[in-house]
């Protein structure tokens, strides 16, 4: 028998449980919070989001989530564009951007490599970041990924793919600061912002 005096509040609990971080006790309050506003607002809600998965795109540039085809990071003429800094994801966009501390453009590769979890180069938009680097315009790549194994063998395979493309361009790496095993994004703005500006040169 169920636990829940109706199955429609049910299914709600169940899709409001599927996301990542939310509980079956936390899924039930938000899911009845949901029941007690008005048709109007819970319309505005379900609109948000059903506008969020057909109406975002991601920047033909590089990767990040946009309104457009070219974000507004890549777009704007106030951006350092011979800067890359590349990322694991978009919240490590957003965890930089809180820093205040960078002004070049992103990379948002979509991953990284990771045998154990099937996800090979051709799998993350690496193919894409060598075309940038390849125009000859970037004097220097950052690499914020992961302090981790699968990291630091992303930062590598990077570092090997920029050496044949035969271009000259500095590649550096976020300072240390930033603990071993830490993800960018649960890291705080003082630490991550201070890593973004003693970073160090990336030595393969």
């Amino acid at each position: 028998m169920s636990d829940y005096p109706s199955i429609i509040l049910e299914q709600a609990v169940n899709q409001m449980a599927s996301l990542p971080g939310i509980g079956r006790r936390t899924a039930l309050r938000l899911v009845l919070h949901l029941l007690r506003q008005s048709d109007e607002e819970v319309e505005a809600f379900s609109a948000a989001f059903t506008r969020l998965k057909h109406d975002v795109i991601y920047c033909c540039e590089c990767h990040n989530i946009s309104d457009t085809e070219r974000c507004s990071i890549c777009s704007s003429t106030r951006r350092d564009h011979t800067t890359i800094c590349v990322v694991e994801n978009v919240q490590d966009v957003m965890s930089i951007e809180n820093t205040g501390q960078y002004n070049g453009v992103y990379h948002v590769l979509g991953g990284i490599i990771s045998p154990m979890e099937g996800v090979g180069p051709k799998d993350i938009e690496i193919d894409s970041l060598i075309e940038r680097i390849a125009k000859g315009e970037v004097q220097e790549v950052i690499l914020a990924l992961p302090t981790t194994m699968e990291g630091d063998t992303t930062n590598f395979y990077i570092y090997r793919r920029i050496q044949n493309a035969g271009v000259e361009v500095k590649i550096s790496q976020i300072a240390r600061g930033v603990a071993v095993g830490n993800q960018l994004e649960y890291t705080d703005e003082i630490t991550l912002g201070r890593s973004i500006i003693n970073r160090t040169e990336f030595k393969g």
